[in-house]
């Protein structure tokens, strides 16, 4: 039965809290402008739903891999306070640790982070897709094509930017944007939802990819709600000239794309990999803007909420929720979940090397916790999806 989260039910501590009549908010000792970063006063609640967690198979036949970019603890914590205590994120059970370092360096960047998760393959700084020799590495979403899977890829940057070009495309360097676009031809792809228009249709070459991808039978679209109509067939939404804007600018572009995308390619008997990423909640800890995280962590996990809805529906698809790196060292300073405020700070504008979570529901999910390395998600979904002994 399906029921709405109380804050109740999810710790006596948050109890605690709703029954204070206030919250003390601390004085600041920023300047006006950093407090404007710093703070968020809080906002409108939506409501969140509890699902069943009850699976036809003990392994799926479907798996939606969430990468919420730069998403640490601290972030989740922030977007929980600032919708009065409960997430969609509240409702998986199999929650664990992922450690991020790359083959060159401790602290990894987006580009081989994404190839760990795709491949399971360490690679140096800013490889798309390739080894520490450049060679090509095969992807859990190639390996899914030749497995007659549907497969698709959604993202609120560049749709050729660094985590999803990972699990596609095979360059030495992650901005370049045109032979990366290029790299989505050569793959049946069944969905591309994201920005990045003019990597295919403007291009340095003179090529129009876009046609080639008409050619190849895609349906081309640029407006959200043509994506919202589509019901069948293979699909390119490119909804901006390169990255799309903050949510107040895009629109619900993750959570309708989350389930145009879930319909059609659950069309495919044999099952279906989709990769959707969160990307701003990255660019937010680079800006040390605290407002500008906590509404993309919130799209976020409505997107989440539309693949929970399916899943339930369905009941043969995993969901993982996996980060590749946290950005800006966040820590929180004060907040109240009554109002939805949270103060917070930041340590750096850049990545930082700390362990992120990863979280998972649906058949399957057990094999997400504890400590593990981003190498292993792509090994666990490989012997998950296509059962290998």
């Amino acid at each position: 039965m399906i029921k709405q989260f109380s804050i109740g039910v999810i710790s006596p501590i948050l109890i605690i809290l709703t029954l204070l009549a206030s919250c003390s908010f601390k004085t600041s000792q920023v300047s006006a402008e950093e407090e404007s970063l710093l703070l968020y006063p809080g906002g409108d609640f939506y409501p969140v739903t509890e699902f069943n967690h009850n699976f036809l198979n003990e392994t799926p036949k479907n798996v939606v891999l969430f990468i919420g970019d730069g998403m640490g603890l601290t972030q989740i914590h922030a977007a929980m306070i600032a919708n009065g205590g409960s997430l969609f994120l509240n409702n998986f059970r199999h929650i664990g640790f992922t450690t991020t370092h790359s083959y060159s360096s401790f602290v990894t960047g987006s580009a081989e982070a994404a190839t760990a998760i795709a491949s399971g393959v360490k690679t140096y700084g800013g490889a798309i897709g390739v080894d520490p020799d450049t060679n090509a590495v095969k992807t859990i979403l190639h390996k899914a094509i030749e497995k007659g899977l549907s497969t698709g890829l959604i993202s609120t940057s560049a749709i050729t930017h660094a985590t999803p070009a990972a699990f596609i495309a095979h360059q030495p360097d992650r901005k370049m944007y045109e032979e990366i676009a290029g790299d989505f031809l050569k793959y049946e792809i069944d969905l591309l939802i994201g920005g990045g228009l003019r990597h295919f249709g403007e291009r340095s070459d003179g090529q129009n990819l876009l046609l080639k991808l008409n050619d190849k039978g895609y349906q081309i679209y640029h407006k959200l709600y043509e994506i919202a109509a589509a019901k069948s067939g293979k699909l390119v939404g490119l909804t901006a000239d390169e990255h799309n804007g903050r949510v107040d600018q895009r629109g619900y572009v993750l959570p309708v794309a989350t389930e145009s995308a879930l319909n059609i390619l659950s069309e495919n008997e044999k099952g279906f990999f989709v990769m959707i990423e969160g990307s701003q909640i990255d660019w937010a800890g680079h800006e040390n803007n605290i407002v500008y995280l906590i509404e993309e962590m919130l799209d976020f996990d409505k997107a989440i909420g539309r693949a929970l809805e399916f899943a339930e529906m369905n009941k043969e698809t995993l969901i993982i929720v996996a980060s590749d790196h946290e950005t800006g060292g966040m820590t929180i300073h004060d907040g109240c979940y009554k109002a939805g405020m949270v103060k917070a700070n930041f340590a750096t504008p850049k990545h930082t090397g700390v362990l992120v979570p990863i979280f998972a529901y649906g058949p399957g999910a057990h094999l997400f916790t504890g400590f593990m390395d981003n190498t292993d998600i792509h090994n666990v979904i490989e012997e998950l999806l296509f059962r290998l002994d």
